[in-house]
């Protein structure tokens, strides 16, 4: 397994997140970037999560409700990577699925697209 502390990660995480495409960074409203070691059933499985409304399901939104949440989980894909390229690009891969799930595309459709 790679190792590496978590400083290091969200620094790697938020390098990332400078590299993604503007138009998608720039539509992204209340959400907050996290770093947690693993997801709360211990599982190395998942890598990422969406947590939140997606803007296609939101009526009224913005009057004082919890940002959404972007959770990137450092052992899972650390455990999966053999060196930092991979892990860059794993990064890159899983916040580009967790933010279409922002904008409302779905699992099968990220499928189609190549994201998952």
């Amino acid at each position: 397994m790679l190792e590496l502390d978590a400083d290091a990660f969200e620094a790697l995480v938020v390098a990332e997140l400078d590299l993604l495409p503007d138009d998608m960074i720039d539509g992204l409203d209340n959400v907050a970037f996290v770093v947690e070691d693993r997801p709360e059933d211990g599982s190395l499985d998942l890598l990422g999560l969406y947590d939140g409304v997606a803007l296609t399901e939101r009526g009224q939104y913005g009057f004082g409700e919890m940002p959404d949440r972007i959770v990137l989980f450092r052992v899972p894909l650390l455990a999966m990577c053999a060196d930092l390229g991979e892990l860059r690009d794993e990064i890159h891969v899983t916040l580009v699925h967790e933010i279409a799930h922002f904008y409302g595309i779905d699992d099968e459709r990220l499928h189609e697209l190549g994201w998952a």
